[in-house]
């Protein structure tokens, strides 16, 4: 494939990051017990909320994706950020897959995007139960490029420090950096404050909420960005594909060598 020549300074990319609970829905707390039979087998209604969220994602440039189902029973063995990507028109994807459970949950992080990313690099992150990763997208080459990585973290505090201590490490080697996730914490944990003073990358203005979906009161879903890049607007879409509202950015970059959109 023929390499696109460099894009001009003050580029603007649009962002989206979404836990999509495998195709799930849930709208009370109730239904976590109620609907955790559906949970584990297909359905009708996860594709059609995968339908849901393909339709909005041309307007986006580069998703993350986590808990997509990378291909097991729940899904009815699709590959979600596949079909997503396929769905909505999307040329590149890519998916990093964590943690089968006996072919019946194989859950992932997802990329879907509008850039040829140059290199796709999986990650193991540092948990007592193994599993967890982060997939780390990059687009251009040399001190110019571009950083994307996309996570889902622990629940627990002590497993969530190690994991961004880990990322803050593998980030330092890049000068214009995203991370973008279910990161399970807000902006003013203590981990993350040990994120922000390690890394490059810089906490939110202010918190964005996106749990639950049905009535936001916690801001664990993040678009983070280095300071080299302008954060133009944040916000969370008003459809609760999954038990999180997804949360977009649109962001300028410099002058990066990331290739130009499709």
């Amino acid at each position: 494939m023929t390499r696109n020549a460099p894009d001009t300074a003050g580029r603007r990319l649009r962002l989206l990051s979404c836990n999509i609970l495998a195709g799930g829905s849930v709208q009370r707390y109730s239904e976590y017990v109620t609907r955790s039979l559906s949970a584990v087998l297909p359905g009708r209604s996860k594709l059609d909320n995968l339908d849901r969220l393909a339709d909005l994602l041309p307007q986006f440039d580069v998703i993350g994706l986590q808990e997509a189902d990378a291909g097991s029973l729940r899904s009815g063995f699709l590959n979600q950020t596949r079909y997503l990507a396929e769905t909505s028109g999307m040329p590149f994807w890519s998916h990093q897959p964590n943690r089968p459970m006996a072919r019946l949950a194989h859950s992932a992080n997802g990329l879907i995007s509008r850039l040829e990313p140059q290199a796709v690099i999986d990650y193991p992150l540092p948990s007592r139960i193994p599993g967890r990763g982060a997939l780390l997208a990059r687009f251009g080459d040399g001190d110019d490029a571009l950083a994307v990585m996309i996570a889902h973290l622990s629940l627990s505090a002590q497993a969530r420090a190690r994991q961004l201590a880990y990322i803050a490490e593998v980030l330092q080697d890049y000068r214009h950096v995203v991370l973008m996730g279910d990161l399970n914490t807000d902006a003013r944990s203590t981990e993350m404050n040990h994120l922000f003073s390690r890394s490059n990358l810089q906490p939110p203005a202010q918190p964005t909420p996106t749990f639950p979906s049905w009535k936001p009161r916690k801001a664990l879903d993040h678009i983070l960005i280095s300071p080299s890049i302008t954060l133009e607007k944040v916000w969370t879409l008003p459809q609760a594909f999954s038990d999180h509202l997804p949360i977009a950015a649109e962001v300028r970059l410099p002058a990066l060598a990331v290739g130009k959109k499709r």
